[in-house]
């Protein structure tokens, strides 16, 4: 019995070792044994320098690692990842953005999910989420080479800008400071508002993605716009004292103006009653139109040149220029228009008396030729009838005064010395208008020319 007890085992060590087995066994199930966490591989642009056992986060909570990392067919990576329930399995419409922890490290990276709505469909294990639903991180190195020297130049000068913008406005922004919680708080609601709609949010994202994009096209001209704006701007920065001076007045203008926009309603009213008046005055006026424009289409060139009369690039080829020169040629005018005025007035009674005779100068120079028609055997010969004391001097007036009919040579027919009306020298025309025997000029209206209207040249009728 002493013996026995000296070599066996007492109770409480045997429990304790029991004890010891049994948690040995359940570390290692769960160091080694199987997982119950669900697998799903997350498609990335680039790994972003993740590693194997890098946390899966979930509101700043690890639910995850990342248990591997493979390159696609087309260079992207396909990271694999293992969630713990109860956040396991995912719901369509999870995301996932790849983060660092701190700056301070080199692969200290993680990936924040955030999951989808509980009552969307689940994903199942093993599925891949597709590119578009996950975020790459942007490593500071990348943001400092976009920072070539064009970009840091021009981010100088927004700093300077914004120097320039808020110097000597310091109490000015104290006074706008209390306002900066509220629109924070504002634009937190207005976020939360637009993830609340995710779809629009989506296609609100995708349509500013295709106006950028459009903008890029665009971008020679987008850049002509800024220089032109930034000119106009200044200019308007140059009136300063112009624009206070005008905003000083839009208080006195608003006011004016609600008193016009107030008497502008009983207007409107009237306006009312004509176009209700107008309306039966105007129901062809339609087909009036339409009949219009063929009118308008074939005036087109008729207007252009009538555009082109009264106004012509150049000098003196429109009726604008005429109009120009109008004073001087009325000045001109007003000399030597009566001068011409009476030189016609004066020349009257001479043409009125010689134009009944036109027909006899023209049967003179056209039978001129014909006054040596006659011929013998000496050859073409012409016969001629001199005239002698046609006139006799007037000693009293100094004048030669004319004999009269009985010594008109150029007039007389045969011994009688009867006178041939004008016109009679040559064949009568079909409109009777010679021989004329009219009064001529000044003569009374009663008193004819003494002479014979029937005395024509042969073959007349």
């Amino acid at each position: 019995m002493d013996d026995g007890r000296r070599t066996g085992m007492k109770p409480s060590r045997a429990i304790t070792l029991l004890v010891a087995a049994v948690a040995v066994v359940l570390v290692a199930v769960l160091l080694f044994g199987g997982s119950s966490n669900a697998t799903y591989v997350m498609t990335f642009e680039t790994a972003g320098q993740l590693v194997k056992d890098n946390d899966v986060q979930v509101g700043g909570r690890r639910v995850g690692r990342v248990s591997e990392i493979a390159l696609t067919d087309n260079n992207q990576a396909n990271v694999t990842i293992e969630v713990e329930e109860p956040y396991a399995p995912l719901h369509e419409g999870t995301t996932a953005i790849m983060r660092a922890t701190s700056l301070s490290g080199v692969a200290n990276r993680y990936i924040a999910l955030t999951p989808g709505p509980q009552n969307a469909p689940l994903v199942a294990e093993g599925e891949t989420i597709p590119v578009d639903q996950t975020t790459t991180i942007v490593d500071l190195d990348q943001l400092f080479n976009t920072l070539d020297p064009p970009t840091t130049n021009g981010l100088a000068k927004v700093i300077q800008g914004f120097g320039t913008w808020y110097r000597k406005r310091g109490v000015e922004a104290r006074a706008g400071a209390p306002y900066l919680s509220p629109a924070l708080n504002s634009t937190i609601g207005l976020f939360e508002k637009l993830n609340s709609d995710q779809k629009a949010l989506e296609q609100m994202v995708q349509s500013t993605s295709s106006v950028v994009g459009t903008l890029a096209a665009e971008g020679p001209t987008l850049t002509d716009l800024v220089s032109n704006a930034n000119v106009s701007l200044a200019a308007i920065g140059d009136e300063n004292a112009s624009l206070a001076e005008a905003l000083d007045y839009l208080p006195q203008t608003l006011r004016r103006g609600s008193t016009t926009f107030v008497n502008l309603r009983t207007t409107l009213n009237s306006v009312d009653q004509l176009v209700a008046a107008s309306k039966p005055a105007t129901k062809n006026l339609a087909p009036f139109l339409a009949d219009l424009e063929p009118l308008l289409v074939q005036a087109k060139p008729t207007i252009t040149n009538l555009a082109l009369t009264v106004n012509k690039p150049g000098a003196n080829n429109d009726f604008t220029s005429l109009m120009k020169n109008a004073p001087t040629l009325n000045s001109r005018a007003q000399t030597s228009f009566p001068a011409s005025i009476a030189a016609i007035n004066d020349s009257l009674p001479t043409l009125s008396t010689g134009r009944p005779y036109a027909p006899d100068l023209v049967g003179f120079i056209r039978d001129f030729g014909q006054s040596t028609s006659n011929y013998d055997a000496n050859g073409h010969f012409a016969r001629g009838s001199p005239a002698f004391g046609a006139f006799t001097y007037n000693s009293g007036s100094n004048d030669l005064d004319y004999l009269g009919a009985n010594r008109d040579a150029w007039e007389s027919t045969g011994a009688a010395n009867v006178p041939r009306c004008p016109g009679g020298i040559t064949q009568a025309p079909p409109d009777g208008s010679a021989p004329w025997q009219a009064p001529l000029y000044g003569s009374s209206p009663s008193s004819l020319i003494n002479c014979n209207p029937a005395l024509v040249a042969p073959g007349s009728w």
